[in-house]
């Protein structure tokens, strides 16, 4: 009957073990002493950390069908670059480790990144704090010079993919669910591939490069204070995206960072789209489920959410 719990607790670890192996491999080939290595984070990604070098290497591991490690690396090289241009302005970011090119490397079927090793600090989030503080960093990422594709990170492709995948597997969605998925994303699809259709539907709204990545929920606590970190969606588009599904709080916290900062705050027609993008595209995560399948538990009260929004 239910198929959802593909991925064993075996496979998982060796899933986890072939990636620290990997890690621990490719550093020594790039000249790193390693006698030690722990796992910090096993979620999305394996985040290795490296002694007695002050690195770590963080692979991606639970991937959409689309992604190639071709593709990763595209991403993974934008991720370095962004990065290392916020860091030499003085942006509080968690750096490129200076060991080592700054640039991914691929091993075992690993793609992976290596980053100077910052010690964290025990400390409970502010996301609304956070929220004012991406202001600031959407202000510094105004003049990357770096080339970005527009809104990349929503990944229309793997929506697809995923909402395919999704047809044949009732155990993750029910098939009703998946139908108005379908019909909710094609509204909004012809806006995410391309930015003239963006442009067309929202007149007058500025495209710059964004994290991508919800930055309130991705900001390091370090003993040394807070750091920008998680630039692997980096991408071009509206700010707006940045705030997508946190609710009015947190966009209002926003706001007043953008006050404080001299710049626009959130349009609420670029918000609307960009929650409606952001919670398709949490629903068609599922489709990750057999890759990790503790993310049903977390997708769930977002599943229950969208179903009441009807």
């Amino acid at each position: 009957m239910a198929r959802v719990n593909e991925m064993t607790d075996a496979a998982r670890a060796a899933r986890t073990a072939s990636a620290v192996d990997a890690a621990v491999a490719a550093a020594r080939e790039l000249g790193l002493e390693v006698t030690d290595a722990a796992v910090l984070h096993d979620l999305f990604s394996v985040v290795v950390r490296l002694e007695p070098a002050p690195v770590v290497v963080r692979m991606p591991t639970v991937l959409p069908a689309t992604e190639t490690l071709a593709s990763l690396a595209r991403r993974q090289s934008d991720e370095l670059a962004v990065t290392a241009w916020l860091a030499e302005r003085g942006v509080p970011v968690l750096e490129p480790s200076p060991l080592v090119p700054a640039r991914p490397v691929q091993r075992d079927g690993f793609s992976m990144t290596f980053w100077a090793y910052v010690e964290e600090a025990a400390a409970e989030p502010d996301y609304a704090a956070n929220a004012e503080r991406t202001a600031a960093l959407h202000t510094a990422l105004r003049e990357y010079p770096g080339e970005l594709g527009f809104l990349a990170t929503a990944d229309p492709d793997g929506v697809d993919a995923h909402l395919d995948l999704l047809a044949g597997r009732p155990d993750l969605l029910p098939a009703e669910d998946v139908a108005r998925a379908r019909e909710q994303w094609a509204g909004l699809a012809p806006a995410v591939r391309s930015r003239a259709a963006f442009e067309a539907r929202f007149p007058g709204v500025e495209l710059q490069p964004v994290h991508g990545d919800c930055p309130p929920a991705n900001m390091f606590t370090g003993v040394d204070g807070l750091r920008y970190a998680d630039f692997e969606l980096i991408t071009l588009g509206p700010v707006e995206w940045d705030l997508a599904t946190l609710g009015p709080e947190l966009a209002a916290a926003y706001d007043r960072g953008a006050a404080a900062a001299g710049v626009r705050g959130l349009r609420p027609d670029v918000l609307e789209f960009v929650d409606a993008v952001g919670m398709l595209r949490a629903i068609t995560a599922l489709a990750l489920v057999p890759q990790l399948p503790e993310l049903a538990g977390y997708l769930q009260p977002v599943v229950e959410q969208w179903r009441g929004m009807r």
